[in-house]
């Protein structure tokens, strides 16, 4: 089943689900062999002679964010955070499942995307608004307000090829955040650009929640997401690990980072060859100072609970 309906009313009650998901599931195709040309390619595709390996990026996801809310998505790459905002912004579509969006969504999955770097930064500003759904008129109106907020006055004029990957991000996101959404989707732009564009995009989306719009936030910065979010998904290999208050989520994440660094770390010392290993310290002439009155034979770390620990957050 292959389902996705969205409505753009703006008159969603603060409380209520705006966006919901049910059973969602996304499945990619990949081949299991590397084709050199377009043409060979559809060669083999009219034989049958491809081979596709299925991955599975979400497996019956079901969730409901609600008005106004401030929701935070976390997870190791490749984990599904962003399969799930492109589903979640119409970017693309679920394999099987439902989906529903109540508003108007500001999708912020790669700032600059959609620009076209042979024209002007202004030129830029009029296509990337048409893309997002605004008339030439709506953007000519808003211009002057864009460039200000981007910091670009000097440059607005010049090719998009000749600016910094800071520059493209600001004015990305200067275009993107200029009509307040009643749905701000953000991946990982908080850490795009310098220290000024991160707290100007800051208060610019603390603007926003404070006004009820409804923010989900991926992030690898889990200040930031248990800062600003009330509760927080935990996406393990496209399942859901956990769904809670965005403290408990990310106590419950760090854990698990922990546990397996620890492992990792033991693992990779059952597997040192003894050749490799340090020198004993036995084995070394003894370096003593002092008076020898107190020796330190032994240095143990421990947790709070007095266990033996190697790895803490």
């Amino acid at each position: 089943m292959n389902l996705l309906t969205a409505s753009n009313s703006s008159t969603n009650v603060k409380g209520q689900p705006v966006i919901q998901l049910q059973d969602v599931s996304v499945r990619y195709r990949l081949p299991q062999e590397r084709i050199p040309s377009f043409k060979e390619y559809a060669i083999r595709w009219l034989r049958g002679q491809i081979r596709f390996q299925e991955f599975w990026a979400l497996q019956n996801l079901t969730l409901d964010v609600f008005g106004g809310e401030v929701f935070g998505i976390i997870g190791s790459n490749g984990a599904g955070k962003s399969t799930l905002l492109k589903v979640i912004a119409r970017v693309l579509r679920p394999t099987r499942g439902v989906v529903r969006v109540n508003g108007r969504v500001a999708p912020l999955l790669e700032l600059g995307a959609g620009f076209d770097f042979e024209l002007t930064g202004r030129e830029n500003v009029y296509l990337n608004s048409a893309i997002l759904g605004h008339s030439r008129r709506d953007t000519g109106l808003r211009l002057a307000r864009i460039i200000e907020f981007s910091g670009l006055a000097e440059f607005i004029d010049a090719p998009l090829r000749t600016y910094s990957t800071g520059m493209v991000a600001r004015l990305g996101f200067a275009v993107a955040t200029d009509v307040r959404p009643e749905i701000l989707i953000v991946d990982e732009i908080l850490s795009v650009g310098d220290a000024e564009f991160q707290t100007r995009s800051f208060e610019r989306i603390q603007e926003f929640r404070s006004r009820g719009t409804t923010i989900l936030l991926v992030s690898h910065s889990l200040g930031k997401v248990e800062e600003m979010c009330s509760r927080a998904l935990w996406l393990d290999r496209g399942e859901v690990k956990i769904l809670s208050d965005a403290h408990t989520t990310i106590a419950r994440y760090l854990e698990m980072v922990r546990l397996e660094e620890e492992q990792r770390m033991a693992h990779s010392r059952q597997e040192t060859p003894a050749a490799l290993e340090p020198a004993s310290v036995a084995s070394e002439p003894a370096r003593r100072w002092g008076s020898g009155a107190i020796e330190i034979t032994q240095v143990r770390i421990t947790n709070d609970q007095g266990e033996e620990q190697g790895v803490f957050q």
